[in-house]
C-alpha cells in the first residue's frame, strides 16, 4: 500500500504538506522569539511580520525575480533552485538575482515592526519572522513541485531537509537585516541599513551557491559534490546559532535591568 493509499486522497497529502512546510519554521519562530528572556517581542506583531514573509514577500520575490530574469533571459524558467536541471540562467537567478530580491522583500516586512523596536535584538527576532515565514511558504512550493515530479516520498523527505537548511538560512539572513533595522531604530536613524542588507545578500548567494554548485558539478566530481549541500546545510545552523546568541548577547547587556514582557 503506498503512501497516497494510506493518506487517503491527494488534497489529505497537500495537507500534510503543508503542517511539514509551515511546522519547523512556526517551532523556531517560537524558539528565536522566546530566546529574550526581557521585553519579548508581542506576538501580535510577530505573527504580523511572519505572515508578511509567508505571503507577501513571497508574491513580491516571485514578480519581481521573474521580470528581472526575463530581462536576463528567457530560455529557462524562473524561480528554480533545486531543480534537476542546474544550468547557467538558473546559477543566475539562484546566486545573483533572488538574494537581492528575496532578501528585500522579507525585509519590507521587518521594517513595518520599526515602532515596536525598543532594542537592537528586536530586529533580529522581526527578521528571523520574515525569514521564517517566507521559507515556510517557499518549502511548500517545492514539497508540491517534488510531488508532482518525485511523489510523496521524495516531497516529504525534500521539506524535512529544508527545514534544517533553507529554513534556517532565510531566518538567519534576514535578521541580519533586522539586526541593522533595530540598530537604526534605537539611534534614531543614524544606522545605515545597507550594509547589513548586503551581509543578509551575501549568506543568502553564499549558501545558494554551494548547492547549485554541488548540483552542477555532480556528474564530474560524484557523491563528493554532497560534500558542498552539507557545506550550505552548516552555514545555516551556525549562521542562525549566531543570531539567536545575538539576542542572548542584547539581553546580558543590560544588566540588573529587568524589561516587562509585552
Amino acid at each position: 500500500m503506498g503512501l497516497l493509499d494510506i493518506l487517503g486522497t491527494p488534497q489529505a497529502f497537500i495537507i500534510i504538506l503543508l503542517l511539514f512546510s509551515f511546522l519547523p519554521p512556526i517551532l523556531f519562530l517560537i524558539w528565536t522569539r522566546n530566546t529574550e528572556r526581557y521585553g519579548r517581542e508581542p506576538w501580535l506583531i510577530v505573527i504580523k511580520v511572519f505572515v508578511w514573509g509567508a505571503v507577501f514577500s513571497v508574491i513580491v520575490a516571485v514578480l519581481v525575480s521573474a521580470a528581472l530574469f526575463q530581462i536576463y533571459t528567457s530560455v529557462a524558467p524562473a524561480y528554480v533552485l533545486f531543480g534537476s536541471k542546474q544550468t547557467l540562467e538558473t546559477l543566475v537567478l539562484a546566486v545573483v538575482i533572488a538574494p537581492f530580491v528575496e532578501e528585500a522583500a522579507k525585509a519590507l516586512g521587518v521594517l513595518g515592526a520599526t515602532s515596536y523596536m525598543n532594542k537592537v535584538q528586536d530586529g533580529i527576532v522581526y527578521g528571523a519572522a520574515s525569514g521564517l515565514g517566507f521559507s515556510a511558504t517557499e518549502n511548500l512550493f517545492y514539497g508540491v513541485a517534488f510531488l508532482v515530479e518525485f511523489g510523496p516520498r521524495a516531497s516529504i523527505m525534500l521539506i524535512i531537509i529544508r527545514s534544517v537548511s533553507s529554513t534556517l538560512l532565510h531566518a538567519s539572513a534576514t535578521s541580519a537585516t533586522g539586526y541593522g533595522i533595530g540598530k537604526r531604530a534605537v539611534s534614531g536613524g543614524a544606522t545605515r541599513v545597507m550594509p547589513y542588507y548586503l551581509l543578509a545578500v551575501g549568506m543568502h548567494a553564499s549558501f545558494n551557491l554551494l548547492v547549485s554548485l554541488s548540483e552542477l558539478y555532480k556528474g564530474t566530481i560524484g557523491d563528493s559534490a554532497y560534500l558542498l549541500v552539507v557545506a550550505a546545510w552548516v552555514f545555516a545552523i551556525v549562521a542562525f546559532g549566531v543570531a539567536r546568541g545575538r539576542i542572548m548577547k542584547g539581553d546580558r547587556a543590560r544588566p540588573g535591568q529587568r524589561w516587562a514582557s509585552h
